[in-house]
This record gives C-alpha cells, sequence and structure tokens, in this order.
C-alpha cells in the first residue's frame, strides 16, 4: 500500500489528511447524492484528484448542482450500480487509488415501496463493487459507506457496537445488514488483512452512520428536507414518529470519519484497521427525538408546530443508537459539531441557499472550513457498558 500518513499518526488533523489525499485518485460511487457531493467537495478541496460513478440528482433543487461539484471533477461517470459491466468499467478506466463506495438506494420509505429495488442497489450494488475491486487485481483502499439500520434492532436505549448482529425488519434495512455480510465475506475470502503487510492487495472497511443533516438535502421523507418544504409552503410540517429517538449528526461529521478511516488504510499498520465502524453523535451529547428535532428547527425557521401524521406508516424503529467507542479509541475520530451546532450550521446554509449552478459551493467551503478549524468538544468517554476490552490508542 502507499506510504504512511504524512508527518507520522495524528491521523485526524486537517493537515495531514489533506496530505495523504493530495494528488491522489479517488473515487466516489454515488457522488451526485447529498453525502457523496459533499465528500467531493471536501476532496477536491485537499487536493485528491475525484471521479465519480452515480446515477443523475434524483431532486430538483440537489446539492451536486447547487455547489457545482461537476466542474471539480477529474471524471464523472452516469451508470447504475447494478450494472456489473458499467461499474467495472468504471473502475478500470479511473484506475483509484481509494474508492468510497456510497451508491445506494437510502430511504426507508421507498424501501417498502420499491423492495427489489432497494435489495438490488444496496446488496448487488455493493456486491458489484466488491467484485470490480477483486477483478482488477491492484492494491486499494476501499470504505464501504452502508447505515446504522445495519444492525438488529433491538429498540435498547444503549448504542449498537460494532461487534453485535446484523439484520432489519423492513427491506431497507435488511439490505444494509445484507451489504455488511458481504463485505465480511470478501474480505476473510478475498482481502485478507494479513496481505497488506508484504506491500499488495486491498484494504476493505466499511462504515456505518445514519440521521445526517446539512444543507443540500432535498430527499423525500427525510426530517430536514420536509422542514424546509414545508417553510416554502407555509405550512406546519406532518410528522410520522415524533417521540422516535434517532443519532443526529452534520454530514460533516461521519464524512470525517470515513476519511480518518481510509487514510489508516491507506497506511503501514492498515489491516489493523479492515473493519465495521461507528460514526454516530458523542455520547455525551443530548439525546434529540424527531419531534424536538422539528421543533427546534422550527423556531429558527418560523414555522408553525408540528402535527402527527394520521395516516397508518410502515415500520420504523423508534430508539437507534450507535456506540462510538471503538471510533474514538484507536481511530482517533470524535465528532466536532453538536446537535446544537449541527442545528444552527444546517439551518443557516439553507436560509442562504439561492438557486444556479454553483451558487452554493462557497456556503459548503465556508461549513467545511469552520468544521476543520474548530476541535471536538470533550464528553464523557463510553456510552457502552462494554467498552474496558478495547485496545488501547494506536
Amino acid at each position: 500500500m502507499a506510504a504512511e500518513l504524512a508527518g507520522g499518526a495524528t491521523a485526524g488533523s486537517g493537515a495531514e489528511l489533506a496530505a495523504t489525499f493530495a494528488g491522489r485518485r479517488v473515487l466516489i460511487t454515488g457522488h451526485t447524492g447529498f453525502k457523496g457531493s459533499w465528500l467531493a467537495l471536501w476532496l477536491h478541496h485537499w487536493g485528491a484528484r475525484v471521479g465519480g460513478f452515480a446515477l443523475p440528482p434524483e431532486t430538483t433543487p440537489d446539492l451536486f448542482s447547487a455547489a457545482g461539484v461537476e466542474g471539480l471533477l477529474e471524471r464523472h461517470t452516469l451508470g447504475d450500480v447494478r450494472d456489473f459491466a458499467a461499474l467495472r468499467e468504471a473502475v478500470e478506466t479511473f484506475d483509484p487509488q481509494v474508492i468510497f463506495h456510497m451508491a445506494a438506494q437510502p430511504l426507508v420509505l421507498r424501501g417498502y415501496r420499491e423492495p427489489r429495488e432497494t435489495v438490488e442497489t444496496n446488496v448487488m450494488g455493493t456486491l458489484n463493487l466488491l467484485e470490480a475491486v477483486r477483478l482488477r487485481e491492484k492494491p486499494c483502499a476501499v470504505v464501504i459507506i452502508t447505515s446504522d439500520k445495519c444492525y438488529a434492532n433491538r429498540e435498547q436505549v444503549w448504542g449498537y457496537r460494532e461487534c453485535d448482529p446484523m439484520g432489519g425488519d423492513d427491506p431497507y434495512s435488511v439490505s444494509k445488514g445484507a451489504a455488511e455480510l458481504l463485505v465480511h465475506a470478501w474480505r476473510r475470502s478475498y482481502f485478507p488483512p494479513e496481505r497488506l503487510a508484504a506491500g499488495v492487495g486491498v484494504a476493505l472497511a466499511s462504515a456505518r452512520a445514519g440521521n445526517v443533516i446539512g444543507g443540500g438535502d432535498w430527499s423525500e421523507n427525510r426530517l430536514v428536507p420536509d422542514l424546509v418544504r414545508a417553510m416554502e409552503a407555509g405550512e406546519p410540517l406532518v410528522l410520522r414518529h415524533p417521540l422516535a429517538v434517532r443519532p443526529w449528526q452534520h454530514v460533516l461529521d461521519p464524512l470525517h470519519g470515513y476519511l480518518m478511516l481510509a487514510a489508516r488504510l491507506l497506511g503501514r499498520d492498515a489491516a489493523r484497521f479492515c473493519d465495521g465502524w461507528n460514526f454516530a453523535p458523542d455520547p455525551g451529547d443530548e439525546w434529540v427525538t424527531v419531534g424536538g428535532l422539528a421543533e427546534r428547527f422550527q423556531a429558527l425557521f418560523q414555522l408553525p408546530a408540528w402535527r402527527p401524521d394520521p395516516l397508518a406508516r410502515p415500520h420504523e424503529a423508534s430508539m437507534l443508537r450507535l456506540a462510538i467507542d471503538q471510533s474514538l479509541v484507536r481511530l482517533g475520530w470524535r465528532p466536532r459539531w453538536n446537535v446544537g451546532r449541527t442545528i444552527e450550521r444546517t439551518a443557516r446554509w439553507y436560509q442562504a441557499f439561492r438557486p444556479g449552478v454553483g451558487a452554493m459551493r462557497q456556503a459548503c467551503l465556508d461549513d467545511l472550513t469552520d468544521f476543520l478549524g474548530e476541535a471536538p468538544s470533550p464528553a464523557p468517554f463510553s456510552q457502552s457498558p462494554h467498552s474496558s476490552n478495547l485496545p488501547d490508542s494506536p
């Protein structure tokens, strides 16, 4: 694999990470989506040579256009991850040193409406990416992004750890759990971490996060985009599950974790990081329900009070939290923006929104600059009763 992190071992600092990715070819599947657009913008800001493979943006407006991301890419390929031949060609042609697999059907309710498409995209799309990497037979760092919903949800109050079983009670959740199982099997079968010591092989890891918010998301049936649409329409927001607890975090926090993880996979001790990783709010941050988050945005947007959805809706978990002890201790990652800061920055972005290609790029860069300039807030170490067996920090 490539050289150690520039300057040594402080993997989370902006300078070391920027030096790690500068000049590298980085392929993002799903780069036209909300998180993919933010990641492409960030990597370009750090001097990476960014390529993308994805479907066209699904919403109008969309962050990919609003931030002018296409103009920053070395290679922009439209395609479906279910099309193995097209995906393999994109991988072979761009010849990436790092891959972030983010292409997915990301919505729970659409999963109920379109279960076959959801499973094909999230499971077979992941398989196609893994096979394209295997058949390429070149060293590469690969981070597969799944979801916090990959775990078998028991509605427990403490966070799920990376060693907890995969599962899912709906098509979307089970598709993410299945994707994680594929990653595990392909790592054991084709990308064994012990080969990395000889400087060859694929360093493969997965990342689990969810309920990210931030400027530029206009997806259907997501809380903040629904709030923005309610603001534009001058109507009260309708909430499906106002008492549900979710691990809210700004989109930049998990992306920072993905970048730190990929940087470790490029280092000499990459084998230690070929695993699944949780990225979620700090255990010391406040718990916020769907209704509570809506009320805080309503105060900023001056919206009328939300009202509960009178219709019966498909099942969604009422309690979902992730334990981040492993990322805190082994990776050195910690969230930078608490929920209050996250709400403030997200609301500011939407309040500043104006249409036009590239019109919001500077707003994104302002968020990124401020994020990188702020140190993580101190908080109690563990939310998990099982954290005492973790190894020491590297």
